[in-house]
């Protein structure tokens, strides 16, 4: 069984809402949230958010929500949002927050699986995705919207202003003014605190139920290694469906006491970011990468002399800047220059991402090319990896400051255990493991061994140090026709270190050579075909352009010449490639709302472009169904070239 979490360090405050109640108390002042609201930020107190959650609990209470119920939360992250979760809480109930970009016939099996009774969305829009699919849902009793805008004219009884519930609460806690504290002091801290849904990669999605102990020590132990207090900031802008943002968003500011901001919307996030300047940030490696390109497409446009300035800083960033920054010897000459490029380069570079105060940043939930990681270390912003899963609170594997490896994900984070199985899977054993999946007895004994560890699915080993080294997916870790292993993910990562490559799906399991499928990145590739007069009439005619296409090739060549370096993939060398017409994405079942690349179904939708890249074919035509974002449906068609690619013999080892 996982190990049992030590309260001592919380005084026994051991589930979320006496956390919240007990900063309301002795810091009722301090800034607890902020939401940017028509161009200004908003504030709440810890005080502030503690009174709207008493109130919004009662206003549950008194709508008929009661302990073991499920709460379905569908919006971008906005302080009621969050308040919601830790009401539910209060009163013995699981919060289920869904994705916001789904659309309604994604959330239907979540919705049913969840028997979710009660619902808190964000807008009209989500209101009217409940709507259509209400008559499916007969457990789904009362909706409550945050925005009004657009809501004058919905008149079902059902459906509740978030206003409306808190001043009903307020009128509940009047009367019953001993109930709600009661409740909070029903909870415990083996109750499970949220209901996390994994992506679905491989099947239906599962709840994964995660108690209030788990979500806290996984709290505890990252605030332990990277000394987080209360006067920290983060921006919150990931979906709060991701365990990613359950754990940085809402555990840790609840164990630290430091403040969530809410961007205005998805749109403003970049400039929400200069504007707060975070302290503490964590983003997916595919954040990273478009921000990185952002500042090339940037350098695009610059004039020869400010190139050559950042080229030569960038060139003294790489040779020493993570070494600075982790504080080891570096050169009195190489000091100063490094010096004057963060007075010129990386000081103003770091502004512009919004990343000038941070102490530490993370990033989780895939892997990151090792080059791109390095980058930006090497500008001064401390960004560090961690590994973990939804059914381990995203905590398993963390870098502690000055043992950092662009190559691994850290070492086991506090309490937790790691072992290699046999096949070279990675198995893990601590207090934040999942308490089981939801209705699924049957998946949740195929996942923890007899031995009380947790099957990551994932294939890696332990450094010389200590310190996990992920490969890939065990499910997707191969071997070529030789022999030879083949990691896609490995090759992929690499491959989406270059601007103009948004992402790459690899194949090469029980064949004689690696094939790839390439999607452009359209705003990259697009600045760099204008700037050489190449006119094109959108993704699929710029996807098709000769120059752009030998400009991959030029990639992907590269990416090779590193690869036949690297005795454990060099027989992975790329062969041939396309680059499809039309850009991977979850509302065609391609990717996840994580964006994680759902490869057997991309297997099988584009098989025939498979067979032919390994037939020797120069050329294929091909037709697509695509989903638009108002529902309807098209056809996208192109003939896609095949190009073969340059490959390079392999380093032989040292004697």
């Amino acid at each position: 069984m996982p190990t049992q979490v030590n309260f001592d360090s919380l005084d026994g405050l051991h589930t979320f809402p006496r956390l919240l109640f007990q900063h309301a108390k002795v810091r009722p002042t301090a800034p607890a949230m902020r939401e940017k609201h028509l161009g200004i930020w908003q504030t709440w107190t810890w005080s502030d958010v503690a009174e709207r959650v008493r109130a919004l609990a009662c206003g549950l209470a008194s709508l008929g929500f009661k302990r073991g119920d499920n709460l379905a939360i569908i919006g971008d992250n906005r302080p009621h949002l969050y308040m919601m979760m830790s009401a539910a809480q209060c009163l013995g109930g699981v919060p289920v927050p869904l994705y916001q970009d789904a659309v309604a016939a994604e959330m239907l099996f979540v919705l049913q699986d969840a028997g979710v009774r009660f619902a808190i969305v964000e807008d009209q829009e989500q209101v009217d995705k409940l709507l259509e699919i209400k008559d499916q849902l007969p457990a789904l009793e009362h909706i409550v919207y945050d925005d009004p805008r657009g809501m004058r004219h919905y008149n079902q009884p059902f459906l509740h202003d978030v206003h409306e519930l808190m001043e009903m609460g307020r009128i509940h806690d009047r009367n019953h003014s001993d109930f709600l504290n009661a409740e909070v002091e029903k909870g415990h801290f083996d109750d499970v605190s949220v209901m996390l849904y994994t992506s679905g990669t491989t099947g239906k999605p599962k709840g994964v139920c995660q108690t209030h102990a788990a979500f806290i020590a996984a709290a505890q132990g990252g605030a332990q290694v990277d000394k987080l207090g209360s006067e920290g900031d983060i921006l919150s802008y990931l979906p709060m469906a991701w365990v990613g943002d359950h754990l940085f968003s809402f555990a840790q500011s609840l164990v630290c006491g430091f403040t969530i901001n809410c961007p205005e919307s998805g749109e403003t996030v970049m400039t929400d970011l200069r504007e707060i300047g975070p302290t503490y940030y964590f983003a997916p490696p595919r954040v990273f990468e478009s921000l990185l390109t952002s500042v090339q497409i940037r350098m695009e446009d610059a004039g020869k002399f400010k190139q050559r300035m950042f080229n030569h800083f960038m060139d003294v960033a790489k040779r020493c800047g993570g070494d600075i920054l982790d504080g080891k010897s570096v050169s009195g000459g190489d000091r100063f220059q490094y010096w004057l490029g963060n007075l010129l380069i990386y000081g103003p570079l770091r502004n512009v991402l919004g990343m000038s105060r941070i102490k530490v940043a993370y990033t989780a939930g895939a892997a990151i090319g090792p080059e791109l990681f390095s980058f930006y270390r090497s500008i001064g912003i401390n960004l560090k990896q961690l590994y973990g899963q939804t059914e381990t609170c995203a905590y398993v594997c963390l870098q502690p400051d000055g043992q950092v490896k662009s190559d691994t994900v850290g070492a086991p984070a506090p309490g937790v255990e790691i072992k290699i199985a046999d096949n070279g899977e990675v198995l893990v054993k601590g207090a934040m493991l999942l308490k089981e999946y939801y209705k699924r007895p049957d998946a949740t004994a195929e996942s923890i061994n007899a031995e009380g560890y947790f099957l990551t699915g994932d294939a890696g080993f332990l450094d010389e140090d200590g310190h996990l080294k992920i490969i890939d997916r065990a499910k997707d870790v191969g071997k070529l026709s030789n022999g030879a292993m083949f990691a896609p993910n490995y090759i992929e990562n690499k491959l989406k270190f270059y601007p103009f490559v948004k992402e790459a799906v690899c194949f090469g399991h029980d064949r004689d050579m690696v094939c790839a499928f390439i999607n452009i990145d359209v705003g990259a590739v697009g600045n760099w075909a204008e700037r050489r007069n190449i006119a094109y009439a959108g993704y699929t005619d710029l996807a098709g352009k000769a120059q752009v296409l030998e400009m991959i090739k030029t990639c992907i060549e590269e990416v090779n010449a590193g690869l036949a370096h690297d005795a454990m993939v060099a027989d992975s060398q790329v062969h041939r490639f396309l680059v499809l017409h039309k850009e991977l994405d979850p509302d065609d079942d391609e990717l996840t709302r994580t964006r994680k690349v759902r490869r057997n179904f991309i297997a099988e939708k584009y098989k025939v472009l498979i067979d032919a890249l390994y037939a020797g074919k120069s050329n294929q035509f091909i037709e697509t169904e695509v989903k638009f974002e108002d529902g309807r449906r098209g056809k996208v068609s192109a003939d896609l070239k095949i190009l073969d690619v340059k490959t390079f013999p392999i380093a032989k080892k040292a004697a």
